[in-house]
């Protein structure tokens, strides 16, 4: 496969789902989180097991948008988050729901409420943590290639923040806490890839010096296409498993990072290179 000739499809790819991606934001923004937006955070101990669907089924005349999460080993408590601003009364009315559902003997519950001025916090600080390491992969790609291979692979890692907020902001997934984590491992992850390819890129260009730059960078991805592929669809493999068998707060962290290692291996592959092609052109 010739990436640096079919450029052109690979970046339509990614601005088709950007601009999309865009364009929800602009419409109708993120679906932002308790973490982001503040809320109420109410753990309920049922002392039996039950499902989401059932603990559903309650909170739906309260909130329908509300998250449910599983605690405890038992599975027997829960963790309701809604991004609304309950009265006293309101959890006491959804906690005694919940009583007389279960048939709970002895009530036991805690209930906390967040302001919007703590995820304004999180959001400064996960700008500047995002800032701090891109700067750092600034520094070190710089000094262990060159100038154009750094701006390459933070312009790829660009690209994966926006893809990943794309399909949050296109399919309304809620975005919270996890998703920060989520966003700084897959930063992480995205850029180990580039190196391993820009690495090779540098070797055959000193051992094919003769060679067009287009040829090695397509000679190059081809003989790292197979380690690439294998190492996404192994940790793939293993984050899918998590999703689909775990509880609901490793979900909330399983599921960014699924979009993360495809966006990561795509731009890995058929971004990071063309644009290292193209300044290096110019």
């Amino acid at each position: 496969m010739n990436i640096i000739k079919k450029r052109k499809i690979f970046y339509g790819i990614s601005l088709i789902i950007i601009i999309v991606g865009l364009i929800m934001m602009g419409t109708r923004g993120l679906n932002y989180g308790i973490d982001f937006v503040g809320g109420t955070s109410l753990q309920i101990k049922i002392g039996k097991a039950l499902t989401v669907e059932q603990a559903r089924e309650i909170m739906d005349k309260f909130d329908k948008e509300a998250s449910i999460i599983h605690v405890g080993n038992a599975r027997d408590e829960i963790i309701i988050k809604s991004n609304k601003d309950f009265s006293n009364n309101e959890i006491d009315d959804i906690v005694n729901e919940f009583v007389d559902e279960f048939d709970i003997e002895q009530k036991e519950f805690q209930s906390e409420k967040f302001e919007s001025t703590m995820g304004d916090e999180i959001k400064r600080k996960a700008l500047i943590s995002s800032l701090i390491a891109a700067f750092g992969m600034l520094i070190y790609i710089t000094w262990r290639f060159r100038l154009n291979f750094a701006v390459a692979a933070i312009i790829a890692l660009l690209h994966d923040i926006l893809i990943m907020l794309s399909v949050y902001a296109i399919f309304g997934i809620p975005a919270n806490s996890a998703f920060i984590a989520a966003i700084l491992t897959i930063l992480g992850y995205s850029i180990n890839d580039t190196i391993v390819i820009f690495d090779r890129i540098r070797e055959e260009s000193r051992i094919n010096s003769k060679r067009s730059i287009e040829d090695i960078i397509n000679h190059s991805i081809k003989k790292s296409l197979a380690r690439t592929i294998n190492t996404s669809l192994t940790t793939l493999i293993a984050v899918v498993v998590l999703y689909i068998i775990g509880v609901e707060a490793v979900k909330v962290l399983a599921l960014p990072l699924i979009f993360g290692i495809i966006a990561g291996t795509y731009s890995s592959l058929f971004i990071a290179s063309p644009i290292w092609w193209r300044l290096e052109g110019r």
